[in-house]
């Protein structure tokens, strides 16, 4: 499908790049050696409008479509890849959970706090029992008078303990696998909620990702998304657009490490020339930059066929799987290419690559992807 960007899109990129590269770049580093939350990135995006950026403005949002957010995840995530997450599961999980399947009085209280960015949210599905198999989870809510009674943990959440909001994903009719999974909106306050451990993590340091423990916490029935047994539908829903956006994350970080590794060939001399000269070297970089190429064009299709209101499960997968398995790709191929410069925390490429790889992992593995793309090509 091709495709041109709008004057409204290339607008959005070019000011997001300059945002990303003079503002975000810079601090990168810092962020991930000291493990250190970007708050002040997320400020920035909140004060320019970037942390609702296709939800409509009635709601707080900019009311741009798919791919101008998708774009702004890119470049976002090419200057840092944790702040490029943090948005992503934002903005695809939690936004649109709201504007998907919110209430009226829903979105009123929470989609314009989060479109705004004066809150922050997040995503919780995965358990220790319950990731490739989310229909396996085991948190439980029992309904009380006003009041779900929530008992559970969950694992690997991103944003934990930084996020206002986290779309929770529960059991309300045991035995009933999917059928039986309802979605809640859980407050950061809410009695008997508390954050557990932050995990130590390969890469994106800057993303606390954890786990959340329910304890009796009280939640109240208002805070319902969608009707009960409906949670699973709606994960499944949502996850379709968040592919979308760690593609974007993963297509972000590819064209990071293909720059400098590309500018590093330019410039490093062995045998009395620019090693890009050679051409082990310029095949490295050839298949780098169609790989490149084509994850671009994969993860702009699918954020094309959300905009059109059409179907794209199978396009997001798509996107995914090719994006992030590139995205490792290329990164490795940017550390060969440096040598020994490319092992080293001087140069950003092992950064790179360290945050590369969980893009394979999260919003479902890459094997995972591969099943739901059989299943469309085999219905």
């Amino acid at each position: 499908m091709p495709y041109q960007l709008t004057d409204e899109q290339i607008m959005m990129r070019d000011t997001v790049r300059r945002l990303a590269q003079n503002e975000f770049a810079p601090r990168a580093v810092e962020i991930d050696r000291q493990h250190r939350f970007p708050r002040e990135n997320i400020q920035r995006m909140a004060e320019l409008g970037l942390m609702g950026i296709p939800i409509p403005e009635e709601w707080g949002g900019a009311g741009c479509d798919f791919l101008s957010y998708i774009i702004a995840v890119e470049e976002i995530s090419r200057a840092c890849a944790s702040t490029g997450v943090i948005l992503a599961v934002h903005t695809s999980l939690a936004c649109f959970a709201l504007l998907q399947f919110g209430t009226q009085e829903q979105k009123e209280r929470y989609l314009r706090r989060l479109a705004s960015g004066e809150w922050l949210g997040a995503y919780a599905l995965t358990e220790a029992n319950a990731g490739s198999d989310p229909a396996n989870l085991s948190t439980t809510a029992r309904l009380e008078g006003d009041y779900y009674i929530v008992n559970g943990s969950k694992l690997f959440i991103t944003s934990a303990g930084e996020a206002d909001l986290y779309v929770t994903f529960v059991r309300t009719s045991p035995g009933s696998r999917h059928k039986g999974i309802s979605c809640l909106l859980v407050e950061r306050d809410t009695p008997g909620f508390t954050v557990g451990k932050i995990e130590e993590k390969m890469g994106l340091h800057g993303d606390p990702t954890g786990e959340l423990i329910f304890d009796n916490a009280r939640v109240p029935r208002a805070n319902l998304l969608g009707a009960e047994g409906e949670g699973f539908k709606i994960a499944m829903s949502l996850l379709d657009g968040g592919r979308i956006g760690i593609g974007a994350q993963a297509l972000g970080i590819a064209q990071a490490a293909f720059d400098v590794a590309l500018d590093y060939a330019k410039k490093r001399v062995q045998f009395g020339r620019p090693i890009a000269e050679f051409q082990a070297i310029q095949f490295m970089l050839a298949d780098m930059a169609t790989r490149i190429d084509a994850a671009r064009l994969l993860v702009y299709r699918a954020a094309r066929l959300k905009d059109m209101g059409l179907p794209h499960s199978k396009e997001a997968s798509m996107a995914k799987l090719f994006a992030t398995d590139t995205a490792m790709q290329v990164t490795t191929d940017a550390v060969q290419i440096l040598g020994g410069y490319g092992y080293c925390k001087e140069y950003p490429v092992e950064r790179y690559m360290r945050d590369a790889k969980v893009t394979q992992i999260y919003e479902g593995t890459n094997q995972i992807q591969r099943l739901v793309i059989a299943r469309h090509l085999l219905k």
